[in-house]
């Protein structure tokens, strides 16, 4: 074994996380999505999860992006010195 792969091995046994850690992650992971919240019942890959977690962080973007397009349209036309208008700049950083 090289002296590279053994220093690897070496670091990574220090931070290896068990499968029971994992799965513990993995099972979290799932409560926290909508898609999968109420399937504890049934059994959901760590593939399923990982996926649609990924699904829900693109959703959650673009709804971020949609809302802040709209916060800056209704700022375009709001009087800039309003009270309103500030409560919009803030939302918008």
């Amino acid at each position: 074994m090289s002296s590279r792969r053994s220093s690897r091995s070496r670091q990574s046994g220090n931070s290896r996380i068990s499968d029971d850690q994992i799965n513990d992650l993995v099972s979290k992971l799932q409560q926290l999505l909508p898609e999968l919240r109420n399937r504890s019942s049934d059994k959901v890959s760590a593939a399923k999860v990982l996926q649609e977690t990924c699904n829900y962080i693109r959703n959650l973007h673009r709804e971020v992006d949609d809302l802040s397009e709209r916060l800056s349209e209704l700022l375009a036309t709001t009087d800039t010195s309003s009270a309103q208008a500030a409560i919009i700049r803030s939302l918008l950083m």
